[in-house]
């Protein structure tokens, strides 16, 4: 399989800061994890806005690039702190915009962060790739969150889902030209949510809970595809699994450093031998997500949306 010159990890990152955090009623029916209730409050905020800092302060010191934005008081979007369900950047040129299942989440949406990559940091795509109006139809998409990317490859996996529909992903397949594998996950008889939460992806690695897929054909299908980049097999157990420890995101310094993304409870849920082999594939940065993985039902992997800066590719 040919490799693109597209960057395998990041080295940037966008970041939202909460303003106004609180439990979702619109997203609870399709995310098992979300086990916080009720409404807004300050000291709920206050949490979550420590926990937001510790994770960018950790990557920063890490050597990751971390562009924090805040969130904006109106209208009220719970779950800001999760970009990457609504933007992904491309090395090719291109920026995404997803179409999300719910209202609430949809109004995260802010083309305007777009003009201030540009104003304040000199980023820029030339091509936007808005899928937001599928929305409209039913075909439901998330970012990152439903989709783990070999963007060296173009491959995409994802498991289906009511936030993660075929139709969705045809659009994404059609405007990006990626390979598409599909599959089924469940977890206490609910389909998985997101396909980042049983899933990391790394370089030369690969976790996943393997055991969240009861189809047989799927499950050695999603495994042979795996197998087939040459990327080293973690398989997670559904304890691991419960823990986030699959919603993990391969990074890089600005030196080049390997880097791996993790919440204190992934970290806790990783069995010894699996967070061994773990660290043999980057150094482990860890941030205390407690609040936040409660409420939004997400941890470290949801709050990091990749900052790939358009490269264009050289005339020969």
């Amino acid at each position: 399989m040919a490799l693109s010159n597209e960057p395998a990890s990041a080295s940037r990152v966008l970041m939202i800061r909460p303003v106004a955090i609180a439990a979702n009623p619109e997203t609870a029916t399709t995310n098992v994890y979300q086990t916080g209730s009720g409404a807004t409050s300050r000291a709920l905020t206050a949490a979550a806005q420590r926990e937001f800092d510790g994770l960018a302060n950790a990557l920063s010191a890490a050597g990751v690039d971390v562009l924090a934005f805040d969130d904006t008081p109106e209208p009220a979007t719970p779950d800001a702190h999760f970009p990457n369900n609504w933007i992904s950047f491309h090395a090719t040129g291109e920026v995404v915009l997803y179409p999300m299942l719910t209202p609430n989440r949809r109004s995260e949406i802010r083309t305007d962060l777009l003009e201030r990559l540009e104003r304040e940091h000199g980023l820029a795509w030339p091509r936007l790739v808005d899928l937001t109006p599928l929305a409209a139809k039913g075909a439901i998409l998330e970012g990152t969150g439903s989709l783990v990317l070999d963007r060296r490859r173009r491959l995409a996996w994802a498991c289906l889902s009511p936030r993660t529909t075929p139709e969705g992903l045809e659009a994404f397949r059609r405007a990006l030209d990626y390979e598409l594998v599909s599959f089924h996950a469940t977890d206490h008889g609910q389909a998985i949510y997101h396909t980042n939460v049983l899933m990391g992806l790394g370089p030369r690695f690969a976790a996943v809970c393997l055991a969240a897929i009861g189809d047989r054909d799927e499950r050695e299908g999603l495994r042979a595809s795996l197998e087939a980049t040459g990327r080293e097999l973690f398989e997670l157990t559904p304890s691991e699994l419960h823990g986030f420890a699959g919603n993990l995101l391969a990074l890089e310094s600005t030196r080049g450093e390997a880097l791996i993304a993790l919440s204190d409870a992934a970290w806790t849920a990783l069995r010894p031998v699996t967070r061994r082999r773990l660290e043999r594939h980057g150094t482990l940065v860890r941030a205390d997500l407690t609040t936040i993985e409660r409420l939004g039902g997400g941890s470290a992997r949801c709050m990091l949306a990749e900052v790939f800066p358009f490269a264009p590719a050289r005339s020969t």
